[in-house]
């Protein structure tokens, strides 16, 4: 019982009040009984100093009385509502307003990464989300045109799974990479948030398709003050990279001398503040990811509800199995001593 109370307070406090009551009727009770069931000197007996004593039975009627008293005070505490507070009224702590835009091509299924290039890319963003519990984030994919995949969210269990489920069979093909950057710009300035704010902008191409500029994107989040993180994926290798599809089928050979401008994307970034990476492994992407993290850290203060978990079910439950208890007695064994 001390444990179940260990770190507890009580919502109604006034309520534990009625406790005093329980000694004042236990004397009562007690005075109560004595008067009743006194012993009695039965005359010519042969001692008529030796008085009758109570049965069993007529002893037993004073558990009724304390199964009462017992359930009075289960009652008080219950109505006192007992509560045990788990969690800080403010914390201070480090969260930015973050979009991901992820190319999601034809040509991010080149297998010079591991099992394929965005297979990968999704795999090292899930777990950058998952590192960042206090930022709101979200997704915007592009391929020949852009989509937003999950708006800026706190609910990152279902960002993650909005980011393994990005599809590059669901788009136009091509590399709308100026779309993917305008679309999360706006994903940011619908934002009523007044952190900081960030997009990390992935692709392992040139702007193919789309109807705005890269630069002209990259300009537009700088006069907005969001920093912008380019990186460009894939492996420095000098042969033709196969590109499968989701059954293994080869769609075509990908030439890594036509792959993505890193004039543009370095530009890109410099515009707003940002860096620019560039990702030739799994383990080297994972690596940027970190580096970006550690790079966008800003303390916030943050409210946060007060929780608590009420505790006086199982005292209600005790009265009333204590109540049931006195009165199955009342009406059975002790009947008619009652």
């Amino acid at each position: 019982m001390i444990d179940y109370f260990h770190d507890t307070t009580f919502a109604q406090p006034l309520w534990l009040a009625l406790l005093g009551l329980v000694p004042v009727l236990a004397l009562w009770y007690r005075w109560r009984y004595r008067q009743r069931f006194a012993p009695l000197r039965v005359p010519g007996t042969g001692n008529d100093h030796s008085p009758v004593r109570p049965t069993l039975r007529s002893r037993m009627t004073a558990l009724l009385p304390m199964l009462r008293l017992l359930a009075l005070a289960a009652i008080a505490v219950a109505m006192a509502r007992p509560q045990t507070r788990f969690s800080e009224e403010s914390i201070t702590t480090e969260g930015i307003d973050i979009v991901l835009a992820m190319d999601v091509s034809t040509s991010m299924w080149a297998v010079d990464f591991r099992p394929n290039r965005i297979e990968a890319a999704k795999e090292t963003a899930v777990e950058f989300i998952d590192g960042r519990p206090h930022d709101r984030m979200g997704l915007v994919v592009f391929a020949g045109e852009a989509f937003t995949q999950c708006p800026i969210t706190l609910d990152h269990g279902l960002l993650q799974r909005l980011v393994m489920d990005a599809d590059a069979w669901k788009l136009e093909d091509g590399t709308a990479l100026g779309d993917g950057c305008w679309l999360a710009l706006n994903r940011l300035i619908d934002s009523t948030s007044l952190q900081s704010k960030v997009i990390i902008l992935l692709t392992d191409g040139v702007q193919t398709a789309g109807e705005f500029a890269p630069l002209d994107a990259a300009k537009a989040a700088a006069d907005l003050g969001v920093r912008l993180y380019t990186i460009g994926i894939g492996s420095q290798t000098t042969g033709r990279i196969p590109v499968l599809d989701k059954q293994g089928r080869q769609i075509f050979e990908l030439d890594p001398k036509n792959s993505f401008d890193e004039a543009t994307l370095e530009e890109m970034a410099e515009l707003t503040g940002g860096r620019y990476f560039r990702a030739t492994s799994k383990d080297k992407l994972r690596e940027i990811y970190g580096e970006i993290d550690q790079l966008e850290r800003q303390k916030i203060e943050t409210n946060v509800a007060v929780r608590y978990q009420e505790k006086f079910y199982p005292l209600a439950w005790l009265a009333a199995g204590l109540l049931l208890l006195e009165l199955l007695l009342a009406n059975t064994w002790l009947r008619t001593l009652t």
